[in-house]
């Protein structure tokens, strides 16, 4: 009998981790170390199609499922590389592929996939309103029939150096006016490169790992109207449609960590030996070691199931977030593991375990914290009093 267990799309897997082997640990520390974006990475990723995987065929993409992005994702993160560079490119197309017109997905969908254009920057998050999107500040006022002018601020904008256009959300009508709390916002496909220097401006912010995060001011930035992605006022409904696909991707790279951890943790315990015997003989080393494997592959089937629903076009949110929260907390639990096996060497850069365990723990904050997934759960699944 065929195992229902196995690891989906092996062949994908496999061609996965072979690219990744070219960029060793070596290559990430030195980006590490100078806070610089993967670019040959980025480029290897492309050229191969990885990147691509959700665009359907008729763009020159794979047309694949989520689960087969999560494999791409999951393996880059076990490999001991970081996909953060470029996963965002493969859920923000979404939005361009499920509510822009013909013509856009036309214009911009076959360049993505090609690579000739990167969207890979997205402008949501602001520092006065962080996760409560529907307070943001942003504006976009109509012009005239040909544009929209922009002012406002966002923040921890990832990889805006590094990309060519940005998914960007703002307030096209004051909240006072919109009709539902929900409406008055719209999403609007930037071109970074004419807008850079013409009301747009990027400033770098130095964090405790190299996410390559910016924040994005924007000062009479003109957007042509065209640039504008389904219906004006329904940009917070568009945004909401693709965060399951966050959720799942983001999951799955936390189980890529967890499992590197854990085959990092496990071979050390084998070949370290004091006292004349492997640590790895020791309960006080076995059992967490055993306890963050037992962690991961329990979130691996809520990112699996999650998956599935999503694949089948079933309702995910509940799963897509439970899965998020899961693997990151798995995640974090197998990184906390492997420095404590290392013992003094886990904070030795050239074991890479200390690059990655200040890599992983952003994902219990970003792109959606703990606590507002539990907020969720309590509230769309438990049905307890909305608390927020």
């Amino acid at each position: 009998m065929e195992n229902p267990y196995a690891p989906t799309h092996p062949e994908i897997r496999d061609a996965v981790r072979a690219l990744c082997v070219k960029f060793d640990g070596a290559y990430w520390r030195n980006l590490d170390r100078e806070r610089g974006y993967p670019t040959e990475f980025v480029k290897a990723l492309t050229e191969a199609g990885w990147l691509a995987t959700l665009i359907p065929e008729e763009y020159g993409g794979a047309g694949l499922g989520i689960s087969a992005a999560a494999a791409v994702l999951e393996e880059i993160q076990r490999a001991g590389c970081n996909g953060a560079a470029c996963h965002a490119q493969m859920y923000t197309m979404g939005t361009v592929l499920r509510h822009g017109s013909a013509e856009q997905k036309q214009r911009y969908l076959p360049k993505i996939a090609s690579g000739e254009l990167r969207l890979q920057a997205f402008g949501v998050t602001e520092p006065t309103s962080g996760t409560d999107t529907l307070a943001l500040r942003t504006t976009a006022v109509k012009k005239n029939n040909s544009t929209y002018v922009v002012n406002g601020q966002k923040v921890w904008t990832s990889r805006a150096e590094h990309s060519d256009l940005m998914l960007l959300l703002a307030r096209t009508t004051p909240r006072e006016q919109a009709k539902k709390r929900t409406e008055g916002l719209s999403v609007f496909l930037v071109d970074m490169r004419k807008a850079l220097g013409h009301g747009l401006t990027i400033r770098p912010i130095r964090t405790m790992m190299n996410h390559n995060s910016t924040e994005v001011f924007f000062d009479n930035m003109e957007v042509p109207a065209e640039n504008l992605i389904g219906e004006e006022g329904q940009g917070f409904r568009y945004i909401l449609g693709g965060m399951n696909a966050e959720r799942i991707l983001i999951a799955s790279e936390s189980i890529g960590d967890s499992r590197w951890f854990i085959e990092k943790a496990t071979d050390y315990a084998k070949e370290r030996k004091l006292f004349g015997r492997p640590i790895g003989q020791n309960q006080g080393v076995q059992f967490p070691i055993a306890r963050a494997y037992a962690q991961t592959e329990a979130a691996d089937l809520m990112v699996r199931k999650a998956a599935t629903l999503y694949e089948a076009g079933l309702p995910c949110g509940a799963e897509a977030n439970m899965a998020k929260l899961l693997a990151s907390e798995a995640a974090w639990a197998a990184a906390d593991m492997c420095v404590q096996t290392h013992g003094g060497f886990g904070f030795a850069e050239e074991y890479d375990i200390e690059r990655k365990f200040r890599e992983t723990r952003l994902y219990m904050v970003a792109p959606i914290s703990t606590n507002m997934i539990l907020n969720f759960v309590s509230e769309h699944v438990l049905g307890l009093p909305r608390s927020y």
